[in-house]
């Protein structure tokens, strides 16, 4: 292999690694970071990504890109694809941006929620019919949950007399909310574990 073809490997490679040993720092420190600038801006970028702010991943990508060396760059256009496409709710780009980096493709499921998000909450700069309808559907959606919550304590006083409609709409509530509180604390529990094992020291 002739030599300026393997010193581009190594560097590569040693990109990447030093990538992984980044992902640890918290945005500020990443924000600080120069000596390898264009991974700690990429590493933002994706992190933006996972927020939904497609506006500041967008820039933070344009800008590890500006700092790349040349041979980064094709690299990081494509990683930048992949977060785009996370952060505007783009499901089939997204799998399609995550097959051309190398990776396994998300889930049907996971695709599944980022689809079922873009519905009720439209990235920034959709139409006015989409958010409308972004609305629309998260209202029907509290609305069966109440129905949901009201059917359940109704089914579960009817052994002790049962209890009013407006008592079983009041505690359907409480159910629902303390459901969506117990499936929040898992949702960042999973989360705070995913989080953990991307930035474990690889073997």
């Amino acid at each position: 292999m002739p030599p300026k073809a393997r010193q581009i490997k190594v560097d590569q490679r040693s990109a990447m690694a030093e990538m992984q040993a980044l992902e640890t720092r918290s945005d500020e420190e990443l924000e600080r970071e120069q000596k390898y600038r264009s991974a700690a801006l990429t590493i933002l970028g994706a992190r933006a990504a996972e927020r939904y702010d497609a506006k500041a991943s967008r820039d933070y990508f344009q800008r590890a890109i500006a700092a790349a060396r040349p041979q980064e760059r094709m690299q990081i256009r494509r990683m930048a694809d992949a977060s785009l496409a996370l952060a505007e709710r783009r499901p089939d780009d997204l799998k399609q941006a995550v097959q051309r980096l190398g990776q396994e493709a998300p889930s049907s499921r996971q695709l599944f929620l980022l689809r079922v998000t873009g519905l009720l909450a439209p990235p920034p700069g959709s139409s006015i019919l989409l958010r409308v309808r972004g609305y629309l559907i998260v209202l029907l959606f509290i609305a069966a949950l109440i129905a949901i919550g009201w059917g359940f304590t109704k089914l579960i006083a009817l052994p002790f007399g049962g209890v009013g409609n407006v008592t079983a709409v009041w505690v359907g509530v409480l159910v629902v909310i303390g459901a969506l509180g117990v499936l929040a604390l898992v949702g960042r529990r999973r989360q705070a574990r995913a989080r953990a094992a991307r930035g474990a020291p690889r073997g």
